[in-house]
């Protein structure tokens, strides 16, 4: 049994899987996700778990080079495209934004959707591993 890190099998299993450059996406609870790809749900209820709970804890887990917002963001939801930005400030890794349609095409070559509870507009976001040596 795990004693640290992320305890859901799903989102461990899935992020150990993963090489350099796959991608990942965690979405609030509205997010289409398309039937070709894995669906990891956490919603609870409205707003549990957070969006920015379940980044957090994955951003810990993973070795991040790129993420991907959607450009409606930046006006519908910037409290948190702020925190968004504040958790990567010190990796820093590439940020792309592009449509929120773009986004959702580009859930279909993502590994899993993790879906949380999160209600605010636009709290998507697409992470690409990095890689761990070198």
């Amino acid at each position: 049994m795990k004693k640290q890190g992320i305890l859901n099998s799903d989102i461990a299993s899935t992020l150990a899987y993963m090489g350099h450059t796959d991608r990942i996406c965690i979405g609030d609870c509205g997010l289409p996700i398309p039937e070709s790809t894995v669906r990891i749900d956490l919603a609870v209820r409205f707003g549990l778990p957070s969006f920015m709970d379940v980044l957090t804890e994955v951003a810990a887990d993973m070795k991040i080079e790129k993420i991907i917002l959607a450009q409606e963001i930046k006006e519908q939801n910037p409290q948190i495209e702020q925190q968004v930005l504040d958790l990567f400030a010190e990796t820093k890794p590439d940020v792309e934004y592009v449509s929120h349609a773009q986004l959702k095409v580009l859930t279909e070559d993502c590994k899993a959707v993790i879906r949380t509870g999160e209600t605010t507009p636009y709290a998507n976001i697409i992470l690409q591993s990095g890689c761990i040596f070198g």
